[in-house]
């Protein structure tokens, strides 16, 4: 008796995703299914992160900063957004590589819809023939058309046929950081009349000097479950995170926006009045994450700048998730020690 056919056999209804050879420079792609964010994800971050921000926490807070309401924490709008663009750009990933010139340029509310679309700005086919890096720059849009944030980031992607034809190589120039005066701060932030009992630490922006290394202490061990309950809050679907046969290991590997987030929680110890991340000038996932490895955190201050709004200073800040000690980077080879997860550059608004 003959079989019933299957839609996937002809390639004609699922989605594969694409492969490396699949992109063309200067492409730009418009990620399907649009997000409304609610008050759920802000309670299911919190949960999933020791994320303690007064500014994200409580609306009376965030009124009394010069803000409508508490905005939600800007790694949830990353996560969103970085989620939107995994079906097109890594669900055929070998891993994501890395980030840089990231802005955030408008609070996210609940209530408000985020979607996103990404330009195809760099393409290098890999030496072994067997995958390629693809750079994207990725925009997040509200529902009234407005950027929320931008930024770029680079990852390895499978080919599909090793005999495709390798394109010419075209690496992007990107600025080392975002220059502290193209940071945007949101409108009405004003932190001249800051609470820093209700913060949590009474440090601010006068009180870190450039080469100041600050250990935040905690530790937390990462658990399959919860990894994977993140990952899919965020619409990630890259198979490396879930399936167990994507990788020749059989390991799942935990999302790094996961360790970013886990990072940026953990950095509350020491780093309390960080309210904002404006911007994320580089960053490099040093080494694979995988369930059960614990998970510490500690940063240093790269600069300092003033900003127009009243009472707000920047910090530059590398953000460093290890399963190390504190301010272990590199050997003496110049390569990321093997315990190095995260080196994360970024802007942080805070009261001066």
């Amino acid at each position: 008796m003959k079989g019933r056919p299957v839609a996937g056999d002809q390639g004609m209804k699922t989605n594969q995703g694409r492969f490396f050879e699949d992109y063309r420079l200067g492409e730009v792609i418009r990620h399907a299914v649009p997000r409304t964010v609610s008050g759920g994800e802000r309670a299911f971050y919190h949960a999933l992160y020791p994320a303690r921000g007064a500014l994200h926490s409580s609306d009376e807070f965030a009124r009394v900063c010069g803000l409508p309401a508490a905005p939600v924490d800007d790694l949830i709008a990353f996560h969103l957004v970085f989620g939107k663009t995994v079906p097109d750009i890594s669900l055929n990933a070998v891993a994501n590589l890395g980030y840089a010139e990231g802005r955030f340029l408008a609070p996210v509310w609940p209530g408000d819809t985020l979607l996103a679309q990404s330009e195809i700005i760099g393409l290098k086919q890999n030496s072994n023939g067997k995958s390629g890096v693809v750079w994207v720059r990725t925009t997040g849009l509200n529902q009234h058309g407005v950027a929320v944030l931008d930024y770029v980031r680079w990852v390895m992607v499978r080919k599909r046929n090793l005999d495709s034809p390798a394109p010419e190589a075209v690496v992007p120039d990107l600025a080392g950081a975002v220059a502290a005066a193209d940071l945007v701060v949101p409108a009405g932030l004003d932190f001249s009349g800051y609470d820093f009992a209700l913060a949590g630490e009474p440090h601010r922006w006068g009180d870190y000097a450039v080469g100041e290394v600050i250990d935040h202490v905690d530790g937390v061990t990462i658990e399959e479950a919860e990894h994977m309950m993140a990952t899919r809050l965020w619409q990630n679907t890259a198979r490396v995170h879930f399936d167990t046969g994507a990788r020749e290991d059989g390991r799942r590997l935990i999302y790094g926006g996961h360790v970013i987030s886990l990072a940026r929680a953990l950095s509350f110890n020491g780093l309390a009045n960080a309210q904002i991340i404006a911007a994320i000038n580089a960053g490099s996932h040093a080494n694979p994450c995988f369930a059960g490895d614990t998970l510490r955190a500690w940063s240093e201050v790269l600069d300092k700048a003033e900003t127009p709004a009243p009472g707000v200073g920047a910090l530059r800040l590398r953000l460093v998730a290890t399963r190390g000690a504190a301010g272990a980077l590199r050997g003496d080879d110049g390569r990321y020690l093997p315990e190095v997860l995260l080196d994360l550059d970024c802007w942080v608004l805070m009261p001066r």
